[in-house]
């Protein structure tokens, strides 16, 4: 079997994980199959990486920069020592290159005081180019042949946007070219997270990269099957923090992945799931600390049971515009404005929904978007396209997720009769087209309680022998 393994900051936190991770590919390899490994930064460097780019150009000095190089510097060499002892001098030349390289822009980017976006995305790449030579190392200690790649060396080559960048079609070919050749005979490490311009530009693919790249470099190999590692069993019914009772899915569809992890539950990004399913790759999400668990297989036609829905998702920090007046009634256009308006300030729409008297409009938004959001369309009350436009920051909304309430009559009415039972006032409702999700909003300290409601009512927490 060809697969292609994708190992989480967490799976890669320290010496002992990495010492894990080797026993399982050593597993798989020795069973015959063929193998690729993505891998992202270790837990938190990535976010130390943003803190600090982020804070340098109007820093009072650089004094921070020296502490963090050398806390990268002691903590990435105590992995490599405790999981490839072997390759500490090689390997750790690798890394003081790369730390030195690092200091370097830190330095250049305090002195200019500007931090361009695309030396952010360089910046912020560091965590993958240190942690994924100990990898290859700790794979070569256990005799197991790796070569150590970039993105940009695996054949990932993406459109121009740093810190969201996509994938172009002709990785595919790159890919198969550069990686699909090696897996007959070696391991090939990949840094995730990152790819770059057909001019060599460093890029990185935004939230959830690594899986992105995991999914990637997957269909580029026509992988069989994609595993994520990650410290969970799978993807659950809930947040377990929110449900004590959520319980781990067998197997979900790629339409269900992509509506729970766009509505913040902590799956794979939406984009991420897009190469997989061009290629009908079936995705597996396991738990690197507990391996001998099934986990949570991701198809093209997910099982449908007679429960119908099948998880509850729901994102807190949104907030809700409404957008008013009797003029937008039959006038053209209106829509067109509003939405250009907010592309033309970056402001991503999250949900929508329109009266049928076409005399308001409600969109959610992302609530680090809210206050540019209402200013873009405050122009639109001058120019009396729109009356007013109001908004509220103390909302959140809940997706209800499962394949089987496409066609399925009365599911609309039962959420809301649970909901109204317990009290819970539903502000807007939204739902798609593809009938896989109904999402809907509520006050904020509403959230969990209408998690829990639901949850009860479609009894998610029990195994369903369908």
């Amino acid at each position: 079997m060809r697969l292609l393994m994708k190992f989480g900051g967490t799976s890669v936190a320290d010496a002992q994980c990495i010492k894990r991770v080797v026993d399982i590919l050593k597993k798989h390899r020795e069973a015959g199959d063929e193998m690729a490994v993505v891998v992202s930064a270790q837990r938190g460097v990535t976010d130390q990486l943003i803190e600090i780019a982020g804070t340098l150009p109007t820093a009072k000095d650089s004094s921070a920069i020296a502490p963090l190089i050398q806390s990268l510097g002691k903590r990435h060499m105590t992995t490599l020592e405790g999981a490839a002892p072997d390759y500490v001098a090689e390997v750790g030349a690798v890394i003081d290159e790369q730390l030195i390289s690092l200091q370097s822009i830190l330095y250049a980017v305090y002195n200019l005081r500007e931090l361009t976006p695309r030396s952010k995305d360089y910046i912020i790449s560091y965590g993958e180019r240190m942690l994924a030579p100990i990898v290859g190392a700790a794979l070569r200690q256990h005799g197991i042949p790796s070569t150590v790649m970039d993105g940009c060396e695996a054949g990932i080559l993406t459109t121009p946007q740093h810190g969201e960048s996509t994938a172009l079609p002709e990785s595919d070919a790159l890919i198969k070219k550069r990686v699909g050749e090696l897996l007959n005979k070696e391991v090939p490490v990949i840094m995730g997270f990152m790819g770059c311009t057909s001019e060599g530009i460093v890029t990185t693919l935004g939230r959830s990269g690594s899986d992105y790249s995991a999914s990637i470099i997957g269909a580029g190999i026509d992988a069989d099957e994609i595993w994520i590692w990650t410290d969970v069993d799978g993807i659950m019914t809930s947040d377990p923090r929110v449900i004590s009772d959520a319980r781990v899915m067998k197997s979900l569809s790629y339409i269900e992945v992509m509506e729970l992890s766009y509505f913040g539950a902590k799956v794979m990004h939406p984009r991420s799931i897009d190469p997989a399913m061009r290629k009908n790759i079936l995705v597996r999400v396991k738990n690197t600390f507990n391996p001998s668990h099934p986990g949570t297989k991701i198809v093209r036609n997910g099982h449908r049971d007679s429960r119908v829905v099948k998880a509850l998702t729901y994102i807190e920090k949104v907030g809700s515009i409404n957008i008013n007046g009797a003029q937008m009634i039959g006038r053209p256009g209106v829509a067109k404005a509003i939405f250009t308006a907010l592309a033309d300030n970056e402001v991503n729409v999250m949900m929508i929904s329109q009266g049928s008297s076409e005399a308001n409009i409600s969109l959610i938004v992302d609530e680090s978007h809210l206050s540019a959001a209402v200013n873009a369309l405050a122009f639109l009350v001058e120019q009396g396209i729109v009356r007013e436009v109001t908004h509220n920051h103390d909302v959140c909304a809940v997706a209800v997720v499962g394949a089987g309430m496409a066609g399925a009559a009365g599911t609309g009415g039962r959420i809301f009769t649970a909901l109204g039972r317990e009290g819970v006032n539903v502000m807007m409702i939204s739902q798609g087209s593809s009938e896989a999700n109904i999402s809907f909003v509520v006050k904020q300290e509403d959230g969990p309680r209408a998690v829990r409601v639901l949850h009860d009512e479609f009894r998610l927490s029990e195994e369903c022998n369908d």
